[in-house]
């Protein structure tokens, strides 16, 4: 029997992947207690697991019973603990909280998930401070690194996994494994590239378009403006936006204000005259900026070749996608809240959610530009369609942004149970 406590508990996708593991391996499971500060996030838990999670961990301080711990814990900084404690002090961080709990209560085992930048956060010393607390505490403990795409959920999602047994370090078949950097490397790889690849993987792993509804409100699809600006760009071939990003400083598969005639239109040769700036300023002949810098007309002349250069300039200072500063020309950063800031591949998988932007993310279908649905974000993180989403789009974006990939924890649990029960 797995009694289990459920920490900074958010919707519930670990608390989810575990019985899902508990119930393909016949194992009784029941949660003991529930905690998450977010109110909305409350009430989506609650649609779903029929009880309300208590508050603020820090004011609980009595737990019943319960041998496996879960914690999606946020990763604070412990710069300060570290300047003053010589980073052997979780004090003032939310993982004390998890500390303390396995501290009183002992139980057989935790799973612990984080963002993949607790890695490297502080040079490495943040994860060997919470390593190292975790073994004086009398855990074995090993982590994984693994993405979501390597689990049949079409999105790249790289997540740390902390697992740990009381006495010992726990036994896993898993091993860690980036996946594909990107959708562009996964069409080329795919699932081939993983180094794991759970029993009985389908022969053909799930992309987007996989995870689009049949049928979507009139509310997702781009407004008319948007849709014109966009129209204006790919000439009525919207397909041309599969993986395309809305971005005005970068160069590659993008679309920029310029091409979308977002202050007033542009001619071919002033497009591309933008397009060569915003690749070549970046170049470490003219500096390191992560953005590139800006240029002089003599720098400039290095890979502009045409007549029209004067022309061009004096254009596009007057259109406002270019400024002129001590000499120097640079692009004027566009509108950057367009309503899709990503157009995703429908053959490949999407990039990371995220709770500030998994409501700008596109898609094309039939031919016309829109954005994911909060049930199409629920897929991506593979979530059942039984699930049911908070009545506000809002809250359901922010949340699936937030929250874990199903299928990742479920086969990580399996793989834990399997091993050490």
């Amino acid at each position: 029997m797995i009694n289990f406590i459920d920490l900074f508990s958010g919707i519930g996708g670990i608390r989810l992947g575990l019985e899902l593991a508990c119930q393909k391996l016949d194992i009784s499971s029941r949660c003991i207690l529930s905690s998450e500060i977010d109110n909305k996030a409350c009430e989506t838990y609650a649609l779903n697991f029929h009880e309300i999670p208590r508050g603020d961990i820090k004011k609980i301080k009595k737990i019943s019973s319960f041998n496996f711990l879960l914690a999606g814990f946020p990763c604070q900084p412990f710069s300060y603990a570290g300047k003053h404690q010589g980073f052997g002090d979780t004090r003032g961080t939310l993982f004390f909280e998890v500390e303390r709990i396995l501290n009183i209560y002992q139980p057989d085992g935790f799973l612990l998930e984080n963002v993949r930048g607790l890695i490297t956060h502080d040079k490495g010393r943040t994860l060997k401070t919470i390593i190292t607390k975790l073994n004086d505490l009398g855990y074995g403990v090993e982590y994984l690194l693994l993405n979501s795409s390597n689990f049949n959920v079409p999105q790249n999602r790289v997540r740390i996994y902390i697992l740990g047994k009381k006495g010992c370090k726990p036994n896993l078949n898993i091993r860690s494994d980036k996946g594909a950097i990107d959708s562009h490397a996964y069409k080329k790889v795919g699932i081939q590239g993983s180094l794991f690849v759970p029993i009985n993987y389908p022969i053909k792993p799930l992309t987007v378009k996989d995870i689009l509804e049949d049928k979507v409100d009139e509310k997702y699809f781009c407004s008319q403006h948007f849709t014109d600006l966009l129209n204006h760009a790919v000439r009525g071939h919207f397909n041309k936006l599969h993986g395309t990003r809305l971005i005005d400083f970068r160069g590659g598969n993008s679309l920029h204000s310029w091409d979308l005639g977002l202050k007033g239109k542009c001619t071919d040769a002033e497009q591309n005259f933008m397009n060569l700036l915003i690749a070549n300023r970046r170049k470490k002949v003219f500096g390191t900026h992560q953005d590139g810098k800006s240029l002089t007309l003599e720098q400039i002349k290095t890979f502009y070749f045409n007549d029209d250069l004067e022309a061009i300039i004096t254009s596009l200072l007057a259109k406002g996608y270019l400024k002129k500063e001590s000499s120097k020309y640079g692009p004027v950063c566009g509108n950057l809240s367009f309503e899709v800031f990503k157009f995703l591949d429908p053959d490949s998988i999407s990039i990371t959610l995220t709770s500030a932007d998994a409501h700008r993310l596109g898609i094309v279908t039939n031919n016309k530009p829109r954005r994911l649905t909060p049930r199409e974000c629920a897929r991506l993180q593979g979530f059942p369609d039984s699930f049911k989403l908070h009545p506000d789009d809002r809250a359901a974006y922010k949340q699936f942004g937030n929250s874990v990939s199903v299928p990742v924890v479920e086969t990580v649990m399996m793989d834990y149970f399997q091993n050490n029960y």
